[in-house]
């Protein structure tokens, strides 16, 4: 007898590791969110739009990749993490589905001389190994090719403590690559000593001429007076040999002065470690100009700029140096890697050849190893650090791109799209921050957030596909499809700045006449040469301002009010109406809370845990004493002014009991750029990059100059934003100012009065003028990789 069998196929039942597909965020209120929630899918690529400072920033980077890197922290034992940044949680109530979070954001790469893309890439480790195995004469280990190992050698006597001690003689060195001169920097600095002081003047008459050194200055002017070792009654050009030596050069030495211990060091030296070490875009304006005019920098005569020993340079693999190497475009570099042919060093070629090629593939392939790091674009140091992330065998983990096509010509983006899709389809979650329609295009999943900036936005507008947003009513779906018509009548020149034999880094000497009083458009793929010829040949001189996309420093006590020299008139206007001190009015002085000094908040300190922020019970998060929110102008204390929005600012200072001129003069061109929505104490610190940007336009405005030079102005600004920044170049131009501006945008390129195109490529296949004529000439001609790009997007 037989049994009868079903055979009714039943579908599977889901398997519950598959139900995680959902990244869930539920209550985020970091900075200006408010409340919101969102779902998104993983191993898809989420694209997160909105107006500069909406809150996108603070939803991807300081709400999911934040939380995902502090709980990857925690899975460390407690000893490693007091090794580790402690973060605080995010402000939000639920996260869940997190996965690792890999951040490949615009933070400018470290500006420290010895940094190169090399280094930073571990492409020179790999070329290290490579010479060290291959290299003929072989000359050492890797190390032996390296500009940031000095040689080193020592003998002498060691005790050996095993079993009866023994001394023995003992010798070690370590063969390194640095050049002794310069330290492995490349270039040498001289100090023109006629800037430091006056030598017809004796040190007690006030011979210094450096900025912040005080005649009753302890630390700079008196410990050099009153040491011992000079006279200072004497004029500084008669002191004899010996007395020039110590002034100049003589080694820290602990001298007394009124009884304090202090620490004598020659002058030389002395400048070389307060000043000259530090990174100059970090310097206080007055220094940087001190240093610039003071500080020759010169490449280096012994090593000839390749910052390695000429031991090192003297070992070479088929004529090659590691020094030459690394001055090779990496295109080319890459191409003479791929001939070599050694079994014995198979797997460390692979992977350098997989390196170089990442280079060229994202576009970077016009770079050399040998660039400091220092001098990257923020596009560029973005697209460096993704070299390491290409050929990753991971999966299943968070990519979280800020912007990644800031920099990048129209011809480069699409590029950039391959990049982030093949990401995406290894089985990552891509997460991005962009603006730019070309990407947005792709995403599987879009998070537009808004409907404003600052206290208007932090809100989720919408949520859906692509098509979804461009039928729907917020501010990104009206403008995504928006496109700029071309100019049909240009400004007419009213002068000319030539610019002859222009050899800046790829140049090939070029000539060309920039026009005056209109606005001239300098575009060009990556890598074309558009900066070198902008900022290497245009002066910066007077009469030339020069915005660039160097970074904004400033701390958690610095705000729009502070960087913009703000709160100098605002503390004044106090100080008069009231009859007290201005310094009463800063929270950085003396009308500070004492309980937070002035910070706000009070931060714990948990040692390998997170810290805690509180908000100071003293002042109630105000910043200030209490007896000096007495005071009041036009019915408002200090905090409650500092509280206002840009907008009610300009209103408050424009007419009344608090007129302010010189405020309200600030507050004018900071609405200008859009920035109206800002408060005047919001820290620095969360800000985004497109409000930092336009920040620092504002405060260049203010200067005295005919030509204005900016460098990407659009990037980090929204399809609306851009409206509103054509309509400031507009009124720059129409009050009588020229401006030159270095862009990919092609809104920025169909407005302009006049385009100058550099190519036809990048790197040594750049450094040309390929075009020069107005939008609707570059149109009709699509002679150019720009002109068939604008010509797409006018529609022609």
């Amino acid at each position: 007898m037989s049994k009868r069998t079903t055979t009714d196929a039943q579908p599977p039942a889901p398997h519950g590791a598959d139900s995680h597909d959902l990244i869930r965020v539920h209550g985020a209120r970091v900075n200006n969110l408010k409340d919101i929630s969102v779902e998104i899918p993983k191993r898809r690529l989420t694209v997160f739009t909105g107006v500069s400072g909406s809150g996108k920033s603070s939803l991807v980077f300081g709400t999911i990749a934040a939380e995902s890197q502090r709980l990857i922290n925690e899975t460390y034992s407690a000893f490693v993490q007091g090794f580790m940044p402690t973060t605080a949680r995010p402000e939000v109530d639920v996260l869940h589905g997190l996965t690792t979070a890999i951040i490949v954001d615009q933070q400018r790469m470290g500006a420290d001389p010895r940094s190169t893309v090399g280094t930073a890439t571990d492409a020179n480790a790999m070329l290290r190994i490579l010479f060290s195995r291959l290299g003929t004469p072989h000359i050492g280990p890797p190390g032996a090719f390296a500009f940031n190992v000095p040689s080193v050698r020592a003998s002498g006597a060691i005790t050996v403590e095993r079993g009866a001690k023994k001394t023995v003689k003992a010798t070690f060195t370590r063969t390194g690559g640095m050049c002794v001169r310069c330290e492995g920097r490349g270039a040498v600095s001289d100090i023109d000593l006629t800037q430091l002081y006056d030598d017809s003047k004796s040190l007690a008459e006030g011979a210094f001429t450096i900025p912040g050194w005080k005649s009753d200055s302890f630390w700079t002017v008196r410990v050099y007076a009153e040491s011992g070792l000079l006279d200072p009654h004497k004029p500084i050009a008669k002191f004899t040999k010996k007395e020039m030596q110590d002034f100049l050069y003589r080694e820290p030495t602990k001298v007394k002065v009124e009884g304090v211990n202090l620490t004598y060091e020659g002058l030389i030296p002395k400048i070389q470690k307060s000043m000259l070490s530090k990174d100059r875009e970090a310097m206080q304006p007055h220094i940087r100009e001190f240093v610039d005019r003071a500080v020759t920098f010169t490449t280096c005569p012994e090593c000839e700029g390749t910052r390695l020993s000429a031991e090192a340079r003297s070992s070479k693999i088929k004529k090659i140096s590691i020094a030459d190497a690394c001055a090779l475009q990496i295109s080319d570099l890459a191409a003479w890697v791929h001939d070599l042919d050694e079994p014995s060093v198979a797997p460390l070629l692979a992977t350098l050849r997989q390196t170089l090629d990442s280079f060229t593939e994202i576009g970077l392939g016009y770079l050399s190893l040998d660039r400091p790091s220092g001098t990257l674009s923020g596009g560029e140091a973005q697209r460096v650090k993704m070299v390491r992330h290409l050929g990753s065998p991971l999966t299943d983990v968070t990519y979280v791109f800020d912007e990644p096509t800031t920099g990048l010509h129209p011809h480069d983006i699409q590029r950039m799209n391959d990049l982030l899709l093949r990401l995406r389809d290894k089985g990552n979650t891509v997460l991005v921050v962009e603006h730019k329609p070309e990407t947005i295009a792709i995403a599987d999943h879009v998070v537009d957030l808004g409907p404003g900036a600052g206290a208007g936005g932090g809100t989720v507008c919408f949520e859906g596909t692509v098509e979804g947003l461009r039928a729907g009513t917020t501010v990104t779906g009206r403008h995504f499809d928006d496109r700029a018509a071309v100019k049909t009548e240009v400004r007419e020149r009213t002068g000319t700045l030539e610019i002859r034999d222009a050899r800046t880094h790829n140049l090939r000497g070029v000539d060309v006449d920039v026009p005056l009083g209109v606005l001239a458009v300098v575009t060009g793929v990556a890598g074309s040469g558009k900066s070198s010829l902008v900022h290497g040949s245009i002066p910066r001189g007077a009469g030339v301002v020069h915005v660039d996309q160097g970074a904004i420093r400033g701390s958690r006590r610095s705000n729009p009010a502070t960087y913009t020299g703000l709160l100098d008139p605002i503390r004044k206007a106090f100080a008069k109406a009231n009859g007290v001190k201005p310094a009463l009015f800063s929270a950085n002085s003396e009308g500070a809370c004492p309980a937070c000094n002035g910070a706000g908040v009070i931060y714990t300190d948990l040692a390998m845990m997170a810290g805690v922020a509180s908000v100071c019970e003293e002042c109630g998060g105000k910043r200030f004493d209490a007896s000096v929110l007495d005071y009041h102008l036009g019915g408002r204390d200090i905090s409650e002014v500092l509280a206002m929005s840009v907008t009610e600012a300009r209103e408050f200072f424009g007419d009344g009991e608090a007129r302010t001129p010189a405020a309200h003069a600030v507050l004018v061109r900071l609405a200008d750029v859009g920035l109206g929505y800002l408060s005047l104490g919001q820290p620095l610190t969360t800000l985004s990059g497109g409000e930092r940007q336009r920040l620092k336009l504002a405060t260049h405005m203010a200067d005295k100059g005919g030509i204005y030079v900016l460098d990407e102005p659009t990037a980090g600004l929204h399809l609306a934003d851009v409206e509103q920044l054509l309509g400031l170049l507009d009124r720059l131009v129409d009050s009588g100012k020229s401006v030159i501006v270095v862009e990919h945008h092609q809104a920025v390129m169909a407005h302009a009065d006049w385009i100058i195109d550099l190519g036809p490529g990048a790197g040594h296949d750049g450094g040309l003028i390929v075009f020069e004529g107005t939008p609707a000439d570059l149109v009709a001609a699509r002679s150019t990789l720009t002109g068939e790009h604008l010509a797409a997007y006018v529609g022609t």
